[in-house]
């Protein structure tokens, strides 16, 4: 019998996981944002936006926040341990949904055929069987892999999302086809600094990979948004070595930032 799951917030991905749990016979529990969370035992599956997440741990009883299971976008590892929630469940969501009510598009590219999407955590093989009997891909990792997937997945917002500001917010297709030389540098200098500071070290041919994501979804436009959570801890690494009297481990990536005025 598949699990019901609470679902905070009712946006396109929120809405697009309730579909799939009542397509396979299950009664989710939906919470809007500002309302107490509450439903059954086991995942409470966050559909809101980064700054709401704050807000919806608050709202979480004490004693339910081990279920808390976070999908957004951007590094949230330090947030999590900051608030006792290191070892909480995980998801990188690399399907796509156009627009409320649209069964969802599985994030595959020609690189990684078997799917991208990948959950970590007490809660991730729930969530994985959900979206396998959707029919969509989630791969469950390990820390260490999970640690690896995050990374590539950083890299790649930070860095389309970048170069694609200094060219007028052109989409993630054009970055990847008229401005590769760029994006190419600006995610080898990424992942040798994220690498570093989380004590990882990426598979062989990340840029193929991340390349291969920008082809499966090149209408996306691009911004730099979202900034503390995503370049902004790539920045915080700058400073902390500027701090430290050392050379910047992203001075590519610190010089456009500046350009596109997002510090």
């Amino acid at each position: 019998m598949a699990q019901p799951f609470v679902i905070v917030g009712g946006g396109r991905v929120g809405q697009a996981l309730a579909d799939m749990g009542a397509a396979q016979g299950v009664a989710d529990a939906l919470v809007k944002r500002g309302e107490g969370v509450a439903g059954p035992e086991g995942p409470i599956v966050v559909c809101t936006r980064n700054d709401d997440l704050q807000a919806v741990v608050d709202s979480t009883p004490p004693e339910r926040r081990k279920d808390l299971v976070f999908i957004q976008n951007g590094m949230l590892q330090p947030w999590l341990d900051e608030r006792g929630l290191g070892d909480a469940t995980q998801m990188l969501v690399y399907f796509a949904v156009a627009k409320k009510g649209d069964p969802p598009t599985d994030g595959k590219t020609d690189v990684n055929p078997e799917g991208l999407t990948a959950a970590y955590g007490p809660h991730a093989a729930a969530v994985a069987a959900r979206l396998h009997a959707a029919g969509l891909s989630c791969k469950v990792l390990d820390r260490p892999e999970f640690t690896k997937s995050m990374l590539e997945k950083l890299i790649w917002i930070c860095a389309f999302m970048l170069v694609g500001a200094r060219h007028g917010g052109c989409t993630v297709g054009e970055v990847e086809s008229q401005h590769k030389a760029e994006v190419g540098a600006l995610i080898d200098e990424l992942a040798a600094a994220g690498s570093a500071a989380l004590g990882v070290s990426l598979d062989d041919g990340a840029q193929e990979r991340l390349c291969a994501y920008a082809r499966s979804v090149a209408h996306f436009p691009t911004a730099v948004k979202e900034f503390p959570w995503r370049n902004g801890w790539f920045y915080g690494l700058t400073q902390a070595a500027a701090a430290a009297g050392q050379p910047d481990p992203c001075p590519t990536h610190t010089a456009w930032l500046k350009e596109v005025g997002a510090v």
